[in-house]
């Protein structure tokens, strides 16, 4: 992999050790000569994630919408930084820069581009692994979610599986570089007779 998206918070939350898991992570992502690709501000996690890859020495690729540039503060040292018209645009530019993708602590923005990402998975808009680092359990109410989602029928073993969960960017990594898309020619075909029950 040369690139991975990291989709994190523009605020820096209240936990310490997250913001230290964010910079440790970009500086792992970094060592193993991956560049990272994010949303292209400079506060909050974003800018942790930032800061530490370029005082790494590793490739930054910003993508923020124009409308975001100054509520986000875009960062101004980034090795580039792409400005969009529209969030769908920042999405899609993220995705086609990417080979992966990694989520962080964050709020609606950070799921929003987690699951839409996942959801281009589930459908095969693209094949790349898509991850969670759980770091302090921050994402523990959310897997639960995901296994009830998938216990209730409306998610498949398969699908909910594919979202990659790790407490160590190692081994995160790992996992990631090791991933095989779930593909299921029937996918569609089970939704359409269903339907006409």
């Amino acid at each position: 992999m040369r690139r991975i998206a990291i989709y994190c918070g523009s605020s820096r939350g209240n936990d310490p050790v997250l913001q230290e898991a964010a910079a440790a992570l970009a500086t792992y992502l970094v060592r193993q000569g991956i560049g990272i690709v994010y949303g292209g501000g400079k506060v909050g996690i974003m800018g942790v994630i930032a800061d530490a890859a370029l005082a790494a020495g590793g490739e930054v690729i910003g993508v923020i919408p124009e409308s975001l540039l100054a509520k986000e503060l875009g960062h101004a040292t980034l090795t580039e930084l792409h400005i969009t018209e529209t969030m769908h645009q920042r999405k899609q530019k993220m995705v086609d820069l990417s080979d992966g993708f990694i989520a962080l602590p964050g709020g609606f923005g950070t799921l929003d581009e987690l699951f839409e990402t996942l959801t281009w998975l589930q459908l095969s808009f693209h094949h790349k692994p898509v991850g969670i680092l759980n770091v302090n359990g921050f994402f523990d109410h959310l897997l639960t979610f995901l296994d009830h989602m998938s216990a209730s029928g409306f998610l498949k073993p398969e699908h909910r599986a594919s979202l990659l969960t790790e407490t160590a960017p190692a081994a995160l990594l790992t996992a990631m570089r090791s991933f095989q898309p779930y593909v299921d020619g029937k996918w569609i075909t089970d939704l359409v007779d269903e339907a006409a029950r």
